[in-house]
């Protein structure tokens, strides 16, 4: 078997089956493995060295479908594998989250960890960020990881809140 380095980005094929029209070596990126196995490690490298950190939304399935270059199912595989893990977790019709890494922190009896939601108004920022008006309702969710009684990590993630129509 061969490699080929394609573009930017460390993106390595291997050449590994034949085309049955042409006979020649066809780039396979997922040699050995199923595809929705690669995307699955890939996301799980970015939550663990926190280029996605714990509470942050993925990105939609339509977006990782195209930067994968993958059928949605198969995304849809490699998003159950990691919540399989319980690297993420998906609410109904908000999306999936990364979940607080308790097991890689080696969290023991003296630490814990606490999630709070609460409502609150958009400041500039935030309503820069969301294309909303100043004072819109957002929703924050909090969570607070503390070792020994000292606070570690505080990660603040917000969402628009569904309006009622």
């Amino acid at each position: 078997m061969s490699c080929l380095y394609v573009g930017p980005g460390p993106t390595w094929l291997a050449l590994g089956k034949t085309s049955a029209r042409y006979g020649e070596q066809v780039p396979t990126p997922h040699y050995g493995q199923p595809r929705y196995r690669v995307i699955a490690e890939e996301l799980r490298a970015r939550i663990e060295s926190g280029a996605i950190p714990p509470g942050a939304l993925l990105p939609a399935e339509s977006a990782l479908s195209a930067e994968f270059r993958a059928a949605r199912g198969t995304v849809r595989q490699a998003i159950a594998a990691l919540r399989e893990a319980g690297l993420v977790a998906t609410e109904h019709g908000r999306g999936t989250y990364t979940t607080p890494r308790q097991r890689e922190r080696g969290l023991d009896e003296g630490s814990e960890t606490e999630t709070q939601h609460r409502q609150v108004a958009a400041d500039a920022e935030l309503a820069a960020l969301f294309a909303v008006e100043v004072g819109a309702a957002l929703m924050e969710r909090q969570t607070l990881t503390r070792t020994n009684g000292a606070v570690g990590t505080v990660v603040r993630t917000y969402r628009l809140l569904q309006t009622e129509r």
